[in-house]
């Protein structure tokens, strides 16, 4: 029978003790520091914007990072979800007796302020594990071992996250959407009418230029627990690497590829981050003139142009709009990045996007080539 997670408590990150994630995120997405601790060679820092919730872990010390695991990755890396859950021990058991990995078994952690009880789970996802909390109860910041940290009242762009994306290995979707199910109760969530879970849900680009395979997973009963997409190249990629073979290379195998943060007013967030020194991903003018593009976006109610100078994508049907845009990677290795998501009543995840900028930017670059031919 399978698990149920209630809700996200936070995604764990391990990184060099120079490496300046913690800063950032305050910095240039709004994040503020909520509890810390500092032992046993590892400093461990939770940052919260609205309901979202980072752990940043640094350093390397002899016994493992408290909630989760030191997966001694080569590069830095998000390592870890942790999911509350109703009992841990008995979650960690069950897992245990079917014959997944456990390698942190429950174990209770209390201080003043209450106990908490998690166990870690090995993932086939690389170097991804699984934390199963149970902290009923607890009335500190975060969680029992963290004391309190000064915090000045921030932006606060984000409220929550709204998915979490995966880039795995070709044909390994099926064998994921398995594990997370029985692990916190995950569902397929189509993305298409009549979508094959095995399948997912194919957004090809011109033949011979490849495209991305998607397959959504959610828990139905809980809206506090985040959207779980599975991404994998198809193959025919032609003149080098996709976005997903990219992070498999440089992140030296398959890992969380980006959250997507939702963000009540996108313009606003977009705008602050790039003030406050954030570096966005900006589209190709072409994705901007696409027939039909301005007659959509003034259709959301937004003016194409200051989309197009914040480099906000839109894509919407039947009168439900998704908009988004990406963050550079946060890490020098180009593998980890963000996505700030507001919804105006779309539930996907900008499947047109993805093909109208795959196909935009392969049109660029077929102009540029042309052009250099003729001068």
């Amino acid at each position: 029978m399978a698990l149920s997670a209630r809700r996200l408590c936070h995604i764990a990150f391990h990184v060099p003790a120079e490496q300046p994630l913690a800063r950032n995120l305050q910095r240039l997405f709004g994040f503020q520091p909520l509890a810390a601790r500092e032992a046993d060679g590892w400093r461990q820092l939770a940052l919260r914007s609205g309901d979202a919730v980072f752990l940043v872990n640094q350093g390397a010390g002899p016994e493992e990072p408290l909630y989760g695991l030191d997966p001694r990755h080569a590069v830095s890396s998000a390592t870890n979800l942790c999911f509350d859950v109703a009992d841990a021990g008995a979650a960690a058991r069950a897992l245990a007796e079917r014959g997944y990995h456990v390698p942190v078994p429950a174990v209770s952690v209390r201080d003043a302020l209450g106990a908490a009880t998690y166990a870690v789970v090995s993932s086939p996802a690389g170097n991804l594990s699984l934390t199963l909390l149970e902290r009923a109860g607890y009335r500190g910041p975060f969680l029992p071992g963290f004391g309190p940290v000064p915090s000045v009242p921030g932006l606060g762009w984000v409220s929550h996250v709204d998915h979490l994306t995966l880039a795995c290995t070709p044909g390994s979707s099926p064998t994921l959407m398995r594990w997370f199910h029985d692990c916190l109760g995950f569902r397929h969530l189509p993305l298409s009418p009549g979508e094959d879970p095995e399948q997912g849900l194919e957004v090809a680009a011109a033949p011979g230029r490849g495209g991305l395979r998607l397959t959504a997973l959610d828990i139905p009963t809980c809206s506090a627990v985040p959207t779980l997409v599975l991404a994998e190249s198809l193959s025919g990629v032609a003149g080098g690497q996709d976005q997903v073979q990219q992070f498999l290379a440089r992140h030296r195998g398959p890992g969380l590829q980006h959250v997507g943060l939702y963000t009540p007013d996108i313009l606003e967030a977009t705008l602050g981050v790039a003030r406050a020194g954030g570096q966005l991903l900006t589209p190709p003018e072409a994705y901007y003139q696409q027939p039909g593009k301005q007659r959509q976006i003034l259709a959301a109610g937004h003016e194409p142009s200051l989309l197009a100078r914040g480099g906000i994508l839109l894509d919407g049907r039947k009168g439900k709009f998704l908009l988004q845009v990406f963050t550079k990677s946060l890490f020098p290795e180009d593998t980890f990045f963000l996505e700030l998501i507001q919804r105006q009543g779309a539930t996907g995840f900008g499947q047109g996007n993805i093909l109208a900028l795959w196909q935009s930017v392969q049109e660029q670059a077929a102009r540029l080539q042309e052009s250099k031919g003729q001068s």
